[in-house]
């Protein structure tokens, strides 16, 4: 190669030089879906219940029946593995568990799920050979003869169900029918189908018991901003991430309840920030998705202050006809509202810290770029989460009734 060559390679893999920079991001693993973290956020409650159906589990003879139910994002799979291995940990020398987590929508078909069992035990399993029934037989004995107890978590089971029926579920739930011995396997089933247990027949419903159904319910405004704090601890450099950020990730995500969300946000966030060579993620880094949109509920501005809502009303009119107005013309735009309505404006700082928390408050979106007149960078602001007439009027309706 020559040296030309070599320094065109060298110019052009440039843009790799990014990659692994580390200015925000120090471990990557904690903004993946699949990380399970050391302690759940918001959940005690629901891990305390989930451990109420396993109650008497350090007993051989003893085992579990667990059905969690709920949205995506409301954590059911992170709180079924967090469960598994704290109860594996807090059995330690009282009983030995094991844990198997199959993703039914991965292994959708009988074989398949049974041969994920198999593997987790044994990983020369065959991977043909045999009927279900046999190989259901050959778990069994493999566990009754390590001493084991087996956690099985069937994730997406609904998958399952409506592909191969419930049957494989019923042979599950009577593996020790008829042998020697009880207690083989303790049975998670996880799904996001509200109508799980329709699908099944009574003599499964009976065997699982209806008491044992839990249903997981969306993740709060609060909760979601510490799961994306939880998650930024662990991945992120100390102070890159501040409150002001989560709060917006948490008011983006509020809307649907969802983890992964605020999980997607945050991880683009400091993507963004990593992209423009920043130590630190800013505000205008959190953006809504571009696949599950957040909204705004007009009733959001009923609890501003008289203030913030003249500043809104001020950029909602002006965004009635355009697509951004600048903080220079939002101020005046302030300023003529306040005379119309017989208020006092306030100072400039104190405008400026309006137009901030409405920013957060994810009311308004605000971008640094180059001025369009004469030198300098000024701000932006736009609305892309709601329509402005409809704040405007709102504001506008209220204004005028006091």
């Amino acid at each position: 190669m020559s040296k030309n060559d070599v320094g065109t390679c060298s110019l052009m893999a440039e843009y790799l030089d990014r990659i692994g920079a580390g200015k925000v991001l120090v471990d990557r693993g904690p903004l993946s879906f699949d990380w399970t973290p050391p302690s759940l956020v918001g959940r005690n409650s629901e891990l305390a219940y989930l451990a109420s159906m396993f109650m008497g589990i350090g007993n051989d003879e003893v085992s579990g029946r667990a059905v969690v139910i709920g949205q995506v994002g409301t954590g059911k799979t992170v709180l079924t593995r967090r469960f598994g291995e704290d109860i594996i940990r807090r059995m330690e020398g009282i009983r030995k568990i094991v844990l198997s987590h199959v993703n039914c929508r991965n292994h959708p078909s009988t074989s398949q799920v049974l041969q994920q069992i198999a593997l987790s035990l044994d990983s020369r399993h065959p991977e043909r050979g045999f009927s279900s029934g046999e190989i259901i037989q050959t778990i069994r004995r493999n566990i009754r003869s390590r001493g084991l107890h087996m956690i099985l978590v069937l994730d997406e089971v609904d998958v399952l169900v409506r592909r191969d029926s419930s049957d494989l579920i019923y042979k599950l739930l009577r593996i020790d029918e008829g042998k020697s011995g009880q207690g083989t396997i303790s049975l998670v089933l996880v799904s996001q189908d509200l109508s799980l247990m329709g699908m099944m027949e009574p003599a499964i419903i009976s065997r699982l018991g209806e008491s044992n159904v839990m249903k997981l319910e969306p993740y709060d405004f609060n909760g979601l901003i510490g799961i994306s704090r939880q998650r930024y601890e662990a991945s992120c450099r100390p102070g890159s991430v501040s409150d002001e950020v989560l709060e917006k990730i948490g008011r983006f995500a509020a809307e649907t309840g969802d983890a992964r969300l605020s999980i997607e946000l945050l991880e683009a966030a400091i993507r963004r920030a990593e992209m423009d060579g920043r130590g630190e993620v800013s505000v205008n880094d959190v953006m809504p998705s571009t696949i599950r949109a957040a909204s705004v509920e007009p009733s959001q501005v009923d609890t501003l202050s008289i203030h913030q809502k003249l500043v809104l009303l001020g950029v909602c009119r002006r965004l009635r006809k355009e697509e951004v107005v600048s903080s220079g013309d939002a101020r005046k735009l302030y300023e003529l509202v306040c005379e119309e309505f017989g208020f006092k404006p306030r100072s400039y700082t104190t405008f400026w810290k309006h137009l901030k928390m409405l920013e957060t408050e994810g009311l308004l979106e605000a971008k640094s770029a180059n001025t369009s007149v004469g030198r300098g960078r000024t701000t932006y602001i736009s609305m892309t989460n709601t329509a402005p007439a409809t704040i405007g009027s709102r504001i506008e309706k209220e204004m005028t009734n006091r």
